[in-house]
C-alpha cells in the first residue's frame, strides 16, 4: 500500500537550495519517490529577471535546469517528473525568486516477490498449473486460429 503525501518548497535569493532524500525507514525500505507535478513563480517577482531551477540526483550525478521561469511570460511549468530512491536538490541558479515547487512524496511498502525464484520454488504444488498472465496471452491466439479455422471452412463467394 503507497503512501503519499503533499511536498512543497519555496526557493529564494536567500533560501536559494532545498533537498529531498529518501526516508530511512524499515517500513519503507524501497519503492519511494519524489514526483514534481508544477514549479510556479511567485506574484512578488521581479519583472524582466529570468528565475532558473535547476535539479542535481545525487544516484545518477544528473545536474540539469528543470524550469525557466520569467514574470509577464512564463509563470509556471508542469514538468511532471519523478526522482525514484534518489537525494535530489533543487536550486535556484538565476534569478532571486520565490519560486515554488510543489508535488507529492509517494511511499511504498509493498514487498518486491521475484516472479522467476517464485516458481523455482518446489512448493508441492502441481506444475502443471497455468499462470492467469500466461493463459491471458494464449487466449487471443486460440481466438484467433479459431477464426481462421472458420474461415477455412466457409470461404467467402465473390
Amino acid at each position: 500500500m503507497a503512501e503519499e503525501s503533499f511536498y512543497g518548497v519555496t526557493l529564494t535569493a536567500e533560501n536559494n537550495s532545498v533537498t529531498w532524500d529518501v526516508v530511512a525507514d524499515e517500513d519503507y525500505a524501497r519503492g519511494q519517490k519524489l514526483v514534481i507535478k508544477q514549479i510556479l513563480l511567485g506574484a512578488e517577482a521581479k519583472d524582466n529577471e529570468f528565475n532558473v531551477v535547476e535539479v542535481t540526483t545525487m544516484k545518477d550525478s544528473v545536474q540539469i535546469p528543470i524550469a525557466v521561469l520569467k514574470a509577464g511570460e512564463t509563470r509556471a511549468v508542469n514538468p511532471d517528473v519523478e526522482f525514484y530512491e534518489s537525494k535530489v536538490t533543487f536550486k535556484l541558479i538565476k534569478g532571486s525568486g520565490p519560486v515554488y515547487i510543489h508535488g507529492q512524496n509517494i511511499k511504498d511498502d509493498v514487498e518486491v516477490v521475484d516472479m522467476e525464484e517464485e516458481d523455482d520454488e518446489d512448493d508441492g504444488e502441481d506444475d502443471e498449473i497455468e499462470h492467469p498472465k500466461k493463459r491471458a496471452k494464449i487466449e487471443p491466439n486460440a481466438v484467433a486460429a479459431a477464426a481462421d479455422s472458420k474461415n477455412a471452412k466457409n470461404p467467402k463467394k465473390k
